[in-house]
């Protein structure tokens, strides 16, 4: 019981480290910064992680990553929004 502590504190410290970035691509309404590329395959790795923790059974992988998941989509898709404005430019 004692290692689902640690599972939690990893869980919590790496989902809040993505908060920063999404509020400030919302509230810059910029994203150039971001690699789409990176953003993708963080995107689907947060998913598969999900997954991995459904099948595992484990609430601190399940909490976590669902909400990261969350915070990548909500940056996903400022940056493909923003892409697609034609004054910001390429990103």
């Amino acid at each position: 019981m004692e290692i689902e502590y640690l599972g939690y504190a990893a869980g919590i410290l790496t989902t809040f480290a993505f908060l920063p970035q999404a509020f400030r691509m919302i509230r810059t309404r910029q994203a150039r910064d971001v690699s789409m590329t990176w953003a993708v395959s963080m995107t689907a790795g947060i998913f598969l992680w999900l997954c991995y923790g459904f099948a595992k059974q484990s609430i601190p992988m399940i909490s976590a990553n669902s909400i990261t998941l969350l915070l990548l989509l909500v940056i996903l898709f400022v940056k493909l929004r923003l892409q697609g404005n034609s004054g910001t430019g390429k990103q």
